[in-house]
């Protein structure tokens, strides 16, 4: 079994626990805790062991908490730490702990890949690198929106391959998770240098990409504008089905009002933090027009990084054919069964 440290307990750390606890191959060492609040209660309810700051012992233990030990403690005893610490701080984790100590390293997608603070040379997504990242010490996941760009362009790259002259896309962001305490503004506020070109240009350099990104008061997911220009005609097809019946972690939906819908309906559905973990299409927003295709889907924040994670670790760790992993991934998160399950409700 591998040894696996999540150092950080946020939004991407707690869904990361509850997968990666249920993995048979996996030994949960515990998780990372920097501050005193209900996730801390949550972290216990759930019987992981909670790791805390050597300086922040005293204070965790004076409230009454059972504490198994330093982060130090954690990653010493760990064969691979997830870092789930707020955007920044996996720099000095990295710095502090995983190099010193000789440990491999996930990150997240809020981390630096260029400059002083790099964490890693590569971004992981499944859909396109995930053989590229077999054996690598330290790589960065993808954040959702680039992980949900990746789902969308790739299957288009490889059905209709140099027909393709560019992609514009504007991204419509949410202001905050469910589950965050911050105050949604009433304002649209836009991104002057979007990191999203450039992440996804990383590994897919040679397409012609162009992005803009906006924050708009919802807490529902983010909605993604995709318009690809063709050299000539858009090339002939019935649905979105047709290219993407195969694809993992990608929902065609036809009848879905807006992205609060999708997600009641897998809070109805009882989906494990209200994920579905994929990117949907909106098939009825297609539209064709001489060169130019534009097509509109919604990507699940948080919680499509998830399976994305486990997917990196499956191919750090083990070297393991993205087949398989895929297969492996599915069976915990069970996304082929909640692709269904939409595709039915929201069937185009």
């Amino acid at each position: 079994m591998v040894r696996v440290f999540i150092n950080g307990y946020g939004n991407i750390g707690r869904r990361i626990a509850s997968a990666f606890s249920h993995d048979e191959e996996i030994q949960l060492v515990g998780i990372g805790k920097y501050s005193i609040d209900d996730r801390l209660d949550e972290a216990f309810t759930k019987k992981f062991d909670v790791y805390v700051p050597e300086e922040k012992m005293p204070d965790f233990r004076q409230k009454g908490y059972d504490i198994s030990g330093t982060i130090s403690d954690a990653v010493k005893a760990s064969d691979i730490v997830i870092d789930a610490a707020k955007d920044g701080f996996g720099y000095t984790n990295k710095k502090n702990f995983y190099i010193p100590m000789g440990k491999s390293a996930i990150f997240q997608g809020g981390e630096d890949r260029a400059g002083e603070k790099k964490v890693a040379d590569i971004i992981h997504n499944s859909r396109i690198n995930y053989d590229k990242v077999a054996n690598q010490k330290y790589v960065i996941q993808g954040s959702c929106n680039v992980s949900g760009m990746g789902r969308i362009m790739q299957p288009l790259i490889e059905k209709f391959g140099d027909k393709i002259q560019r992609y514009d896309v504007t991204l419509i962001r949410r202001w905050a998770d469910l589950e965050d305490t911050k105050e949604v503004k009433d304002s649209i506020e836009w991104d002057k240098n979007p990191h999203h070109q450039e992440d996804v240009k990383s590994f897919l350099p040679s397409v012609k990409l162009y992005v803009e990104a906006y924050k708009v008061p919802s807490r529902m997911m983010h909605l993604h504008q995709m318009t690809i220009r063709f050299k000539d005609k858009v090339p002939y097809f019935d649905s979105m089905s047709e290219i993407y019946h195969d694809e993992f972690g990608v929902a065609v939906l036809g009848k879905a009002k807006g992205t609060a819908d999708i997600r009641v309906k897998a809070r109805e559905f009882g989906f494990k933090h209200d994920d579905t973990n994929m990117v949907h299409i909106h098939e009825e927003t297609m539209r064709k027009s001489d060169d130019t295709l534009k097509i509109l889907y919604s990507d699940d924040q948080t919680g499509i990084v998830i399976p994305e994670n486990h997917l990196l670790f499956q191919s750090m760790i083990f070297g393991r054919p993205r087949t398989k992993a895929y297969e492996h991934t599915d069976s915990l998160f069970q996304m082929s069964k909640k692709r269904e399950m939409l595709e039915k409700e929201f069937g185009a």
